[in-house]
């Protein structure tokens, strides 16, 4: 199976404070837009933001791994050099983390590095890294 690039719209309450967040902090790529929309180059998919005068009810959160999990929550999985250079970037611009950047699944199958925080408009985000990409769907 080949994997092609997903679409995902998520609601935002400033379209400002969303473009700071996925264009300048993230370093995605402004695509189309509009006064109520934003498209970003969201690693390769394509993420749109959308205007909203109120957010939905915050995340809820799944226990995994003793971490409290947000749930709803999207994100990307990553190479293991990209997904350190994220961490310490967004480190670096005093990001507050949902979970803090760790190894999950330390010696398991599935061992994964892993970090949850919020865009602006509390959207749950996960960034992820495997040092082997095979055991990201082993079970």
């Amino acid at each position: 199976m080949s994997l092609s690039p997903f679409h995902l719209a998520i609601p935002v309450i400033d379209l400002e404070q969303a473009t700071a967040f996925y264009g300048s902090l993230l370093g995605c790529e402004k695509g189309r837009c509009s006064e109520q929309w934003v498209d970003w180059n969201f690693f390769g998919h394509q993420l749109v933001t959308h205007l909203v005068t109120e957010m939905p009810s915050m995340p809820k959160h799944n226990e995994v791994d003793n971490h409290a999990v947000p749930v709803p929550h999207f994100g990307v999985v990553l190479n293991w050099k990209n997904w350190q250079a994220l961490a310490n970037k967004l480190r670096a611009a005093k990001v507050e983390f949902v979970i803090e950047p760790y190894i999950r699944f330390e010696g398991q199958t599935g061992e994964q590095a892993t970090m949850f925080f919020l865009d602006p408009s509390g959207n749950a985000l996960e960034f992820k890294a495997f040092q082997d990409p095979q055991q990201l769907f082993a079970v």
